[in-house]
């Protein structure tokens, strides 16, 4: 069984978590960390202390109506990507222990796009100093 680094939940919601093959389970945000149990495997689970916790991107669609998923990037060990089935208390639980400042949007397809084409253009002026 794995030992929870909670003391204290504040909320338990299904979730999914994207990292490889996509799991089913819970969705835990404690007192010391955002944690996600499988359904079908107990060892597949991940927990993020809030110390670790560097930034949670926000993919928003339609004004803020709808939230499909959200990730969470860590210090040292890269960027877990999460849905919800009820994102927005996930994302309010979160804000009260990281802040709302290390909470931003995540850039649309078309800023994407965008900025793949500007960097396509600027890739052959870059060492042209002479």
């Amino acid at each position: 069984m794995v030992q929870s680094i909670n003391t204290k939940s504040d909320l338990v919601v299904k979730g999914t978590s994207h990292l490889g093959l996509t799991d089913y389970g819970q969705i835990m945000v404690g007192d010391k960390g955002f944690e996600f149990f499988a359904d079908k495997n107990l060892k597949n689970f991940i927990q993020i202390p809030w110390e670790e916790l560097d930034t949670v991107i926000v993919s928003v669609m339609f004004n803020g109506r709808w939230i499909p998923r959200f990730a969470l990037r860590t210090k040292r060990n890269g960027t877990y990507s999460f849905s919800a089935r009820d994102p927005k208390a996930v994302l309010r639980a979160i804000r009260i222990y990281i802040g709302p400042e290390k909470i931003v949007k995540s850039l649309t397809f078309f800023q994407v796009l965008g900025r793949g084409i500007k960097n396509l253009f600027r890739f052959g002026r870059k060492n042209k100093k002479i």
